[in-house]
């Protein structure tokens, strides 16, 4: 193999190299994107769990016990 032949292989591989790594920069800042927006959904639903389950300790001692007591 000459001298051009290798140079040419090597600037081949380091193209192909260079666009692997454009693509999985693209990924990693999309799924940076994804784990933001979930992260944030995750809150906003753990919020709107305890809003509704409230202070569970006084809803049970208004109840009536059970029909089998």
């Amino acid at each position: 193999m000459s001298h051009e032949e290798r140079i040419t292989e090597l600037e081949s591989r380091v193209a192909f190299q260079e666009d692997a790594l454009d693509k999985m920069s693209e990924e990693m800042a999309y799924q940076e994107k994804q784990i933001e927006m979930l992260t944030q959904m995750v809150k906003i639903l753990n919020r709107n769990l305890e809003s509704l389950r409230g202070d569970p300790l006084s809803s049970t001692e208004d109840e009536p016990p059970p029909p089998h007591y």
